[in-house]
């Protein structure tokens, strides 16, 4: 059995497209996002958005409007159509992570990032400028006790789409004394497996940090 553990509205997403590739697949949102107060600077000071999840658009809030005569540079699909959905221009749309939307970049751009409380660290050139905002944190919930009895009455398998996911899941597996080499992880990235460190029954990365390629990888280490 294949366990989503990611928040909602993401999670659905994940399920729905599991089911379509005939996974079965379970959804156990170990985390909630959470909007933060924040205040937008002024988008004059600006060329692009930088943005790395579509929960910037989802918990935004109002203070979004005011930047929203300024391109979005999104990480991936799912994020380029919030974006839109909430009125935004998508000027340019990744594959790689954030860091390959940096390297495209012209040198001279001044990005404003739109994040969460935990974001990745990005290498910018001299010539160009990244300024940060918050608008939310993804919290994080503790296993309940039908989800253990859920993974210990199978070999699961856990998908996983943040390094913070993956050092909770391993945590929480930790604080219920379950037995890690029964659990196999399925995860969006190199960096995400590094973070659950060792002791899984199987620990793998996906080639694209997306859905589809997380899905498919699950869908091969199932088979």
């Amino acid at each position: 059995m294949i366990f989503a553990i990611r928040p909602e509205p993401g999670l659905q997403a994940t399920l729905q497209a599991a089911r379509e590739l005939g996974l079965a697949i379970i959804g156990r949102p170990l985390f909630e996002v959470v909007p933060l107060r924040w205040t937008a600077p002024d988008a004059e000071d600006f060329d692009a958005l930088l943005v790395g999840s579509a929960n910037a658009f989802r918990h935004g809030g109002g203070a979004l409007e005011s930047l929203s005569g300024l391109p979005v540079h999104a990480v991936g699909e799912a994020t380029a159509l919030a974006a839109r959905e909430a009125g935004f221009m998508v000027g340019r749309t990744g594959q790689g992570g954030l860091q390959a939307l940096i390297d495209r970049a012209k040198k001279t751009t001044r990005f404003l990032r739109l994040a969460g409380s935990e974001h990745v660290a990005l290498d910018v050139p001299a010539d160009m400028t990244v300024t940060t905002r918050i608008l939310y944190e993804v919290r994080a919930l503790p296993l309940t006790g039908s989800d253990e009895v859920s993974l210990r009455a199978s070999e699961p398998l856990v998908l996983l789409h943040s390094a913070a996911a993956a050092r909770h899941f391993a945590s929480e597996c930790e604080r219920r004394e379950l037995d890690k080499t029964r659990i196999a992880l399925a995860c969006i990235g190199p960096r995400v497996a590094d973070a659950a460190g060792d002791g899984w029954r199987a620990c793998e990365a996906a080639p694209q940090p997306n859905d589809t390629a997380l899905l498919a990888l699950a869908r091969d280490m199932c088979h």
